[in-house]
């Protein structure tokens, strides 16, 4: 069985996420077959004592040959439900929830004409994966993120 067969339970995403992270995520263009990789750290801290956490990503995504600095922030308020989080982007639009409860969870977000489709996984305490499939007009993409928690 594939060790992300296996889910570990989350009985509170946000306390479960606090901390560093190291990042290892795979981009793969499904029509063209070209291939990204970001790696990186993700850091959810937090700053503001909303009982969120600041997501902030950062590291090198290369792609087609070219290496560059990338970075992504998010905000993971507390859910609707108890252990649960409302993800939003920087600028506060939605962007999904996330429930962790059973170590498992899938998020839909329409963009435009695309959709957007996350799997998460929390395979133990330090580790877990992020699995996104975007399809629309112009996009079909796989993106895969690894996540392993550090010091």
């Amino acid at each position: 069985m594939d060790v992300w067969q296996r889910y570990w339970p989350v009985a509170d995403v946000l306390a479960h996420l606090a901390g560093r992270w190291r990042v290892e995520r795979s981009v793969r263009d499904l029509t063209s077959g070209a291939v990204g990789y970001f790696s990186g750290v993700t850091v959810f801290s937090a700053p503001d004592g909303d009982g969120g956490l600041l997501h902030e990503e950062s590291g090198d995504f290369t792609w087609q040959g070219t290496t560059r600095p990338a970075t992504r922030t998010l905000r993971f308020l507390p859910g609707a439900a108890p252990g649960t989080a409302d993800v939003r982007f920087a600028d506060g639009r939605p962007f999904h929830e996330l429930d962790l409860t059973t170590g498992r969870f899938v998020a839909d977000h329409p963009c435009a004409a695309d959709l957007y489709r996350g799997e998460f996984t929390v395979r133990d305490a330090d580790h877990w994966r992020t699995v996104w499939r975007v399809g629309g007009p112009t996009k079909d993409l796989e993106l895969t993120t690894d996540y392993a928690r550090e010091g």
